[in-house]
């Protein structure tokens, strides 16, 4: 499996308690992952062929100003099966089984939200030593799907927003990383992307907003193939764990995941592992956080981050930050979800100390931050320098923290797992694609335009039906597209023809267009729908005017009238103002000195 690359080596209604929901263990020194002995796992033992590892150990400052500088693509990778299934909370399967006594699978927990929040410190310090820089970035591909999500339209400023996938990787690929994650016996095994979170920069740059999935959540992931190796990992079932999408070609394969979930483009990920949090949180120095009691997150049979702290306000760094952002037994329920909240009050405050920039003044520092950010990223492509991150620093810095807002995707329980909850997890997707503040303090709406291009005689419009009418819940209703196809031709559209091959998710019926030549003929095909103008979408992923039929349109002779938009957050995303400096986490009493 692709793996982060080794930077160093040595170096108020209750919700339910974790033991209800079997979440697994944190790791540390003595405990095993799957792929080790089943012991004390729910399910089976991983299955699979032989582990790969993707991205490789990242070559010394002298190997990388050589002819050779980087690895070849070829040899990044080694071969190898995508790990199977097993139900144990690490791979795969609804979960449930009794609770073992010992847990012997380690698991990442930590906020790759750090990374984006980061870049506000290395646009300080781009201007040194640009090439030697340049060289410790390491990149990949940045979809490896099928298919993409379609670009936001552009506001009436012509600007649009940024979508960045973080992903924080639970790799053992290095001494330094197999000791801050524990578990001996898995050093080298294949990575998980237990950390996700989709940081939304509004088009106007005037707010931000975050967005994190729980590493549990059941989904499907999409076909994915390597770009190294041009291994193919075919679709999985409806229930898998999100965090296996890693292992599945590279992070590519999770950017996929994300817009096959959410319809949300995303335009860059940033990945960063173990080791590359500590080196990142000690050159930033101390970070504010704050518990309600004094918290060892340590049970009595070795389980938690090992993180102890005095009730209130503490700054923390180094392997002190890596213990908080790992940290689940001791906060709130001990889930996923109480872990979460205690990413989020990091990088807000984080975000708030960059800003700040109070300490972060000398040279050396500057260039201290520059080094270990560059040297623990993997970013995409579209990233892979210190100008593109520079200007990505710059476009992040326009953002305050009163209109940051920081949200966990709603979701439901499912044994010991969690799925996205009907209605509030495509409500927070939604406003995120729509590029809708989920602080609240939207702008006025604008005034629909008709296209300066006029339209077609309707017979002339060639038209492709696609069948977009399935929901996480429901398959795609079978022959929507030929239907709906008819249904326009009986309109005066001669030339609509079905697309018998989709099955896509689109929640709301639309029609794209790829060229503002086709902009008036789209617009008409939506009028005669009874739809407005907006949802005639620019996407460059057609090549002509394409109707896509909505899980709005399963039935009937037209679309159903949509509801006056609900802007609001849902309340079951538990927005996070970056302003808060008060927020404080709860501390389970019995993890409690």
């Amino acid at each position: 499996m692709r793996q982060s690359s080794v930077r160093k080596e040595g170096a108020e209604k209750r919700a339910p308690h974790a033991s209800d929901h079997g979440w697994d263990g944190e790791p540390h020194e003595g405990e095993a992952r799957p792929g080790g002995s089943p012991e004390g796992r729910r399910g089976g033992a991983r299955t699979g062929g032989g582990t790969k590892r993707g991205g490789g150990a990242r070559k010394s400052a002298g190997a990388k100003k050589s002819g050779d500088a980087k690895q070849s693509a070829g040899a990044k990778k080694s071969g190898g099966a995508p790990p199977a299934g097993d139900g144990d909370g690490r791979r795969g399967g609804g979960g449930g089984g009794e609770r073992p006594t010992r847990r012997k699978r380690g698991v990442l927990r930590w906020s790759a939200t750090v990374l984006s929040v980061l870049i506000l410190g290395t646009a300080g310090a781009g201007y040194l030593y640009y090439q030697h820089l340049n060289g410790n970035l390491e990149t990949d591909a940045l979809n490896l799907g099928e298919h993409r999500a379609p670009e936001p339209t552009p506001n009436a400023a012509g600007q649009t927003p940024l979508n960045i996938l973080l992903i924080g990787s639970d790799a053992r690929d290095s001494k330094e990383n197999q000791k801050l994650g524990g578990a001996k016996d898995t050093f080298g095994s294949p990575p998980l992307a237990d950390v996700q979170m989709l940081l939304h920069l509004s088009a106007d740059r005037t707010n931000m907003s975050v967005v994190s999935m729980p590493r549990d959540t059941l989904l499907q992931i999409p076909k994915c193939t390597d770009p190294d190796d041009g291994k193919v990992y075919e679709q999985t079932g409806p229930r898998t764990m999100t965090n296996e999408s890693l292992g599945r070609g590279g992070p590519g394969c999770t950017v996929a995941t994300w817009e096959k979930l959410t319809n949300i483009h995303i335009n860059h990920f940033m990945m960063v592992d173990f080791a590359g949090v500590v080196s990142m949180a000690d050159a930033i120095g101390g970070v504010p956080v704050c518990v309600d009691k004094n918290i060892h997150s340590r049970d009595n049979q070795g389980h938690g981050s090992g993180l102890k702290l005095k009730k209130g306000t503490t700054e923390i760094q180094g392997e002190q930050a890596l213990q908080w952002l790992r940290t689940r037994y001791g906060f709130e329920d001990g889930s996923d979800i109480g872990r979460a909240k205690a990413q989020h009050m990091y990088m807000n405050a984080l975000v708030r100390k960059l800003r700040e920039n109070t300490s972060l003044t000398s040279p050396n520092q500057l260039r201290r931050l520059a080094e270990e950010a560059t040297s623990a990223l993997k970013v995409d492509d579209g990233l892979g320098s210190i100008k593109k991150l520079y200007d990505l620093g710059n476009e992040l810095k326009k953002v305050a923290p009163e209109r940051t807002t920081m949200t966990t995707m709603p979701y439901e329980y499912v044994g010991a797992r969690v799925i996205p909850k009907p209605g509030d997890a495509e409500q927070l997707f939604r406003l995120v694609r729509d590029d809708v503040p989920l602080d609240g303090k939207g702008g006025k709406k604008t005034k629909e335009k008709p296209s300066d291009d006029p339209a077609a005689a309707d017979d002339r419009i060639a038209i492709q039906v696609q069948n977009g009418t399935g929901t996480a819940a429901e398959p795609a209703v079978s022959g929507r597209a030929t239907t709906v196809a008819q249904l326009l031709a009986a309109k005066g559209f001669a030339k609509a023809t079905p697309d018998t091959a989709s099955a896509l998710t689109q929640a709301r019926t639309v029609v794209r267009y790829p060229s503002v030549d086709l902009e008036g003929d789209a617009q008409r095909v939506a009028k005669s729908l009874g739809l407005p103008l907006s949802s005639a979408k620019k996407s460059t992923d057609v090549s002509g005017v394409t109707l896509v039929v909505g899980a709005d349109w399963r039935e009937g002779k037209a679309p159903a009238k949509a509801k006056k938009k609900d802007d609001s957050t849902p309340e079951s995303a538990d927005a996070l103002s970056g302003s808060d400096k008060k927020a404080c986490m709860k501390v389970d009493p019995n993890f409690t000195w």
